[in-house]
């Protein structure tokens, strides 16, 4: 069995993303790992070459200023690493940059490609998520955060990134056909220095709105405001031992006092079928689990 990983990454250094940790974490699970790497400005590119690993394949993208829609550049550049991947693999293991493959799910993973590999109604693999916040104490407990995505897929001509690299799509915009793998991906989109994620927050409107919308509904501050979130709950787990370094080095505070949380009625509701039966109402799916 061969597997490929691929990835992209653009100004990790000035946004702290840990893009080296995202990498690591699953380098044992792939036989090469393809990194496109924008056009950026603070040294990423040099950061992608240290890491070292013979497995990484690098190729440097420009990103097209001019796709200011629904995140479009991110699918984009999605699809230029995935078209890198090698023609004769079976597999292709996609990770944002700010996303770790617990170490505790490796084997999961693996296994659930070998068991699928021969099985063409299977176009790709969902995972299963945690999305932290603030801090690394904290983590997502309300139904706006996604509990699955694709991040494993068969590398055919057909399939390619939707939307904002939300998750992938095949053909005349057919959602994949997958399996559910018992292995988590750790998030850590909201987890880093204020300024450094208020930095990141403007920037990433870049790819969504207008300069004269940015403008107009921005307001440009130093230190990312924490305030105004959806529930969250403290994390009773252990982080990916990749992370622990990055861990022991966060330099800012975050505390919040969760009995002061209010969840909306709808999650509520949802929330109370989903402990009574696993299933959650109304859910958005970007797949169909087979």
């Amino acid at each position: 069995m061969k597997v490929s990983g691929f990835t992209f990454v653009r100004n990790a250094v000035k946004y702290d993303y840990p893009i080296v940790e995202a990498i690591t974490s699953v380098l044992s699970l792939v036989d090469e790992m393809v990194v496109a790497v924008g056009n950026s400005d603070d040294g990423t590119l040099e950061v992608i070459q240290n890491i070292g690993s013979p497995k990484i394949k690098i190729i440097e993208t420009v990103w097209d200023e001019s796709l200011r829609e629904g995140g479009a550049i991110l699918a984009v550049e999605t699809d230029k690493a995935y078209a890198a991947v090698s023609p004769d693999a079976d597999w292709a293991v996609y990770i944002q940059g700010d996303e770790i493959m617990h170490e505790d799910y490796l084997e999961n993973v693996r296994e659930a490609m070998q068991q699928y590999k021969y099985n063409p109604e299977v176009d790709g693999l969902l995972v299963k998520y945690r999305h932290f916040y603030g801090s690394y104490d904290y983590e997502g407990d309300a139904t706006s955060w996604y509990r699955r995505e694709i991040r494993i897929v068969r590398k055919r001509d057909d399939i390619y990134s939707y939307k904002d690299a939300q998750g992938f799509r095949k053909g005349e915009n057919q959602k994949l056909q997958v399996k559910l793998v018992d292995a988590y991906m750790y998030h850590y989109g909201w987890v880093r220095d204020p300024r450094a994620l208020q930095k990141k927050w403007e920037n990433s409107y870049r790819y969504y709105k207008s300069d004269e919308w940015i403008q107009e509904n921005v307001v440009q501050t130093e230190l990312f405001d924490f305030s105004s979130i959806e529930p969250i709950k403290l994390f009773d787990g252990k982080h990916p031992r990749i992370m622990q370094p990055r861990i022991e080095a966060k330099n800012w505070n975050f505390d919040r006092d969760l009995s002061k949380k209010h969840y909306r009625m709808k999650d509520r509701f949802k929330l109370f079928v989903e402990r009574l039966t696993g299933y959650r109402p109304f859910e958005y799916k970007n797949y169909r689990i087979i």
